[in-house]
């Protein structure tokens, strides 16, 4: 069986009020992304590992591996303007039948066990879509007042999701619809059925300052 990480790193740093991509903040003396990487490369099915990269910072990505003498094999492929033109360019590299793990570049803590809980699952059931039980009370906006919703049926959704080349492939033959803010919205969207597996609460995105502070605990506590 053949299995890959697509890694889709596509992030500014607007909120983090930086001028660097988010990908390339400092976490635990190197970059964000390359925690991540590291994270499948050493997980125990060993994918292949492509990252979605915007095609401007291609050299600088190059330059920081120099840097940090990071010498994990991986294929850099071009970005899109959106995730799912990311996604789509990096699954022109799959050559052959196999399983899929598109995974957040900003999510660096992801463990061993949720990545091969996830190719798994979807080797068994065709999709795997890493999520947790929401903790906090959820309200919806409606109009100019607000309703509670039962957080018993609320779930947060991560990465990795995983699936089928086939399926994806022929799920990211639709065009793009702003509606598409996940890989398991493209897949839903073209008939398949979502399978959600436990995630994990340390799977956090990199997304604001305090993340990076967080992730910093993590890494001192190993």
């Amino acid at each position: 069986m053949n299995y890959y990480a697509l890694i889709v790193a596509g992030g500014s740093g607007s909120r983090m009020n930086s001028d660097i991509p988010k990908q390339f903040l400092l976490l635990h003396q190197k970059p964000v992304l390359m925690h991540t990487i590291e994270a499948f490369y050493h997980s125990d099915l060993k994918p292949e590992i492509i990252v979605a990269l915007h095609k401007d910072y291609f050299k600088y990505w190059n330059d920081l591996c120099k840097i940090h003498n990071f010498n994990i094999p991986h294929k850099l492929v071009e970005g899109g303007t959106e995730r799912f033109h990311s996604v789509k360019n990096g699954l022109k590299e799959l050559k052959e039948k196999s399983i899929v793990a598109i995974h957040d570049a900003l999510r660096p803590l992801i463990s061993n066990d949720l990545i091969t809980r996830s190719f798994h699952e979807a080797r068994e059931k065709g999709t795997a879509v890493a999520a947790v039980p929401s903790r906090d009370s959820i309200r919806q906006l409606q109009n100019d007042t607000s309703i509670a919703l039962d957080r018993k049926t609320i779930f947060i959704v991560q990465t990795p999701q995983v699936f089928w080349s086939d399926a994806l492939k022929v799920a990211y033959q639709q065009d793009f619809d702003s509606s598409f803010t996940d890989d398991a919205s493209v897949v839903e969207k073209a008939g398949i059925k979502i399978n959600l597996i436990q995630g994990e609460l340390l799977n956090i995105k990199i997304t604001y300052p305090e993340d990076i502070r967080i992730a910093e605990l993590f890494f001192k506590e190993k």
